[in-house]
């Protein structure tokens, strides 16, 4: 090949690149998409479990939903307070006193309080479990299967199956809310973490019907409600709620409860 003849694909090369170059550079101010700063700044904040425990699909999908004032600068329930204060200065709000929530287990029967019906041998899902004759191998309908659905879906490890229920450890829990979700007994609850007292009991079924399958159940005698001086509890469906924002933690309920079920 002549000197001429690379001299001349040479320039053909270079004058394409050189084409091709400015038609992306073109393209790329024609079609680029306007990228929110505060966004970005939102995101490094965001701890990047991707638990979804906020409601949104990920720790990006979060972030788009604060800049764009969709969602408050507390709504990471992983990073609390500390992530919340830090989004708050990037957004110029208030983030207010969040107080940290933790979840519960609403359920003590365990394997010598509770009884069962019969011998369980399948899949070791929830789920699954009450999907057979009779809800569940458990006698109390209401009570935890303890198959650990919850605990396949904690990313923490704040969850295991202890003596036949579901126990939290309210160290590690961040309330992402997954466990709660899952529960096809709707059993955990997410609770202030200076919550004194808990009802650990879900069970809607009458006093002697409760006592017959489990001997750490709510009866539903009002007792509590009685000797509450703050109105912060009440019976509904012959189970014992309290209301936090009432409750001053003075553990009058926990001592008056006959079936020790108030924690």
């Amino acid at each position: 090949m002549s000197v001429t003849g690379i001299i001349l694909a040479a320039a053909v090369v270079g004058g394409t690149g050189l084409v091709i170059s400015i038609l992306l550079g073109i393209a790329s101010e024609k079609f680029k998409v306007p990228v929110d700063e505060k966004e970005i700044a939102v995101r490094e904040c965001l701890p990047g479990n991707n638990c979804g425990g906020c409601g949104f699909a990920g720790c990006d999908a979060l972030a788009k939903a604060i800049a764009q004032g969709e969602a408050p600068v507390s709504a990471c329930p992983v990073g609390g307070p500390a992530v919340a204060a830090k989004i708050g200065e990037i957004m110029g709000v208030e983030t207010g006193d969040m107080e940290k929530m933790v979840a519960f287990v609403k359920c003590a029967g365990t394997c010598e309080k509770a009884s069962s019906k019969y011998k369980y041998f399948g899949n070791e899902d929830c789920v699954s479990a009450i999907s057979v004759p009779g809800g569940g191998p458990k006698a109390c309908e209401y009570g935890c299967t303890g198959f650990g659905s919850c605990v396949k879906v904690c990313d923490f490890d704040a969850i295991h199956i202890v003596n036949g229920i579901a126990l939290v450890d309210k160290e590690k829990c961040v309330a992402c809310g997954k466990c709660v979700s899952v529960c096809p007994k709707s059993l955990i609850e997410l609770v202030p973490y200076k919550a004194e007292h808990k009802v650990a009991c879900n069970s809607k079924a009458f006093g002697k019907a409760v006592k017959e399958v489990c001997a750490a159940g709510c009866i539903g005698c009002k007792l509590c409600v009685k000797t509450c001086e703050d109105g912060a509890i009440t019976v509904e469906n012959n189970i014992a709620h309290i209301d936090y924002s009432k409750c001053t933690g003075c553990g009058k309920c926990a001592e008056k409860c006959p079936a020790k079920v108030i924690l």
